[in-house]
This record gives C-alpha cells, sequence and structure tokens, in this order.
C-alpha cells in the first residue's frame, strides 16, 4: 500500500552529511539484501586485485574501474526497478511489471558482457606473457 504524502515527511534534506548517511544506508542496504550484488562485488574487487597482481597502467585502471562500477550501479539499479515494480503490483504478477524486471537485468547481463570483455583485453595478454615467457 502507497503511503499518503501527509503520512510522512516530505521535507527535503537540506543537510549533505544527513543526505551522504541516506545514501551510504542505501548501499548498505543492496549488499544486504540483494545475493547478485555479493557476487558482482567479490568478483570486482577480484578483477582489481587482479589489476595490482599485473600492475596495470594508468589507462588499464580506468577501463577496468569503469567496467566493475559500471556492474555494480546496474546492478543497483536493477534492484530499484525490481523493488518498484514490487511496490506497484504488490508482488502479483503484471506482463508490464515483468517486462520492466527483465528489461533491468537485460542491463546487468549486458554490463556484466562489457566488463567481462575489459577484463579479456585487460589480463589475457599479461596471463599469456607471464606463462609463455
Amino acid at each position: 500500500m502507497l503511503m499518503d504524502s501527509r503520512d510522512r515527511n516530505t521535507k527535503k534534506n537540506k543537510d549533505f552529511i544527513t543526505s551522504v548517511e541516506f545514501a551510504w544506508t542505501g548501499v548498505k542496504t543492496v549488499f544486504k539484501d540483494e545475493r547478485n550484488m555479493r557476487k558482482h562485488a567479490v568478483l570486482g574487487a577480484l578483477a582489481i586485485l587482479a589489476g595490482l597482481i599485473f600492475q596495470l597502467g594508468r589507462l588499464e585502471w580506468l577501463w577496468l574501474l569503469l567496467a566493475v562500477f559500471l556492474v555494480w550501479l546496474t546492478e543497483i539499479i536493477n534492484t530499484i526497478f525490481e523493488n518498484v515494480v514490487d511496490m506497484f503490483t504488490e508482488g502479483h504478477f503484471h506482463p508490464l511489471g515483468k517486462k520492466i524486471k527483465d528489461m533491468a537485468a537485460g542491463s546487468v547481463l549486458l554490463t556484466s558482457l562489457f566488463a567481462l570483455l575489459i577484463a579479456a583485453f585487460l589480463f589475457l595478454p599479461k596471463l599469456y606473457q607471464f606463462l609463455v615467457g
């Protein structure tokens, strides 16, 4: 059930620190509630560790961090869409809700494939060099 705007505080938050605290709560919530976010976080951390091991250059770091953070961001946005659809459909199946959820999940899939492509470009030549000579 949606809350009436009279039932809650609708004043815009003007305190920067409080805004950051709310944002940080959102990040913690997505990690706590979403198994896939935790998986993406572990894989992203492993990619960053690989970057340290293989001593990536400056531009390589930019590509790696872009890929990692894009996956994390799309997973958060996917979670937002899932929660909004569930809120409006009250957890019941709706064809439009399914379409929205599928498209949001598709954005995570495409971003993850982009991240894998970046990882292949960055790490396969370095791994080959390490193994061959």
